[in-house]
């Protein structure tokens, strides 16, 4: 991870193929521009030079077969060779930040480039908001998990996202690409009075949550997140991991919530539940 006075979050990956040269580059030039720069005039300036030369490398033939040799730019690859998604963030000097995207989707005998544009601040509930690319919440993605529900596949993302000076989230969203246009957001977690699209887990800047697939396991595990003090309940600047852990396990057509996973000593991630406290 790279940090600036305003953080970019820079991931290293690796593809089959090579950007070669100039171009591998430059894109990583306007990274480090975005990371670097001192006033929000020239961070956006450097993104949009970073998105335009990003947007001709991927609007190639060769798009899907391409390398990023130390590129450090955020991208998940579908395990079907259906798409590609590039996301990085734009610090702000208020310390929110802003997101950025491009979606490569394999249609067959074509492909198409999606450009993803943040709409954070007009989201108001982005836990049960359908959203499309021209409509997203903002994030930067570092795993994809596919999921099948019938003969449908989902696409699981899991984000990262700097919301606030005092706000970080960690989200979990879901990707389609079936039809005309992709989608981001399905009914796949469990609700009371109607199903959640994603999850979106708010948390004190100050803190670091977990959220990562176990591929051994086969679940996405996190860190249950609690206020620091229960006068705090429900304010995000205040929640922070608790030491417990759940996970979301797949289960035919929707994501299991498992509360209290046990993972002592390498254990297997079932349920836990702890002895009940001495009274005295």
């Amino acid at each position: 991870m790279y940090r600036a006075l305003f953080p970019l979050l820079l991931i290293f990956l690796a593809l089959p193929g090579v950007v070669r040269g100039q171009s591998a580059a430059t894109i990583t030039a306007h990274l480090r521009a975005v990371a670097e720069a001192g006033t929000d005039a020239l961070r956006d300036s450097a993104s949009d030079r970073l998105k335009a030369d990003l947007r001709a490398v991927l609007s190639a033939d060769s798009a899907f077969t391409a390398d990023f040799p130390k590129v450090p730019i955020s991208r998940v690859d579908a395990p079907d060779g259906k798409l590609r998604l590039f996301t990085w963030n734009v610090p702000r000097t208020n310390g929110t930040h802003r997101y950025e995207g491009l979606l490569l989707v394999n249609k067959g005998r074509k492909q198409v480039l999606y450009e993803l544009r943040d709409m954070t601040e007009q989201i108001t509930d982005p836990a049960f908001a359908p959203l499309s690319p021209e409509n997203w919440y903002g994030a930067l993605y570092y795993a994809l998990v596919p999921v099948k529900r019938g003969a449908k596949t989902y696409y699981t993302l899991l984000g990262w996202k700097g919301q606030s000076a005092v706000e970080t989230q960690k989200v979990v969203e879901v990707l389609s690409i079936s039809g005309s246009m992709p989608r981001f957001g399905a009914p796949l977690f469990p609700g009371e009075r109607k199903r959640p699209l994603r999850q979106v887990y708010a948390y004190s800047a100050q803190a670091t949550m977990q959220l990562r697939w176990d591929p051994v396991r086969k679940a996405i595990i996190l860190d249950h997140l609690s206020p620091t003090k229960p006068e705090f309940a429900g304010q995000a600047a205040f929640m922070a991991p608790d030491l417990t852990f759940d996970s979301w396990t797949w289960d035919k057509d929707h994501w299991r919530l498992d509360r209290d996973i046990d993972f002592r000593g390498g254990g297997k991630g079932k349920p836990y539940n702890a002895p009940p406290k001495e009274t005295r």
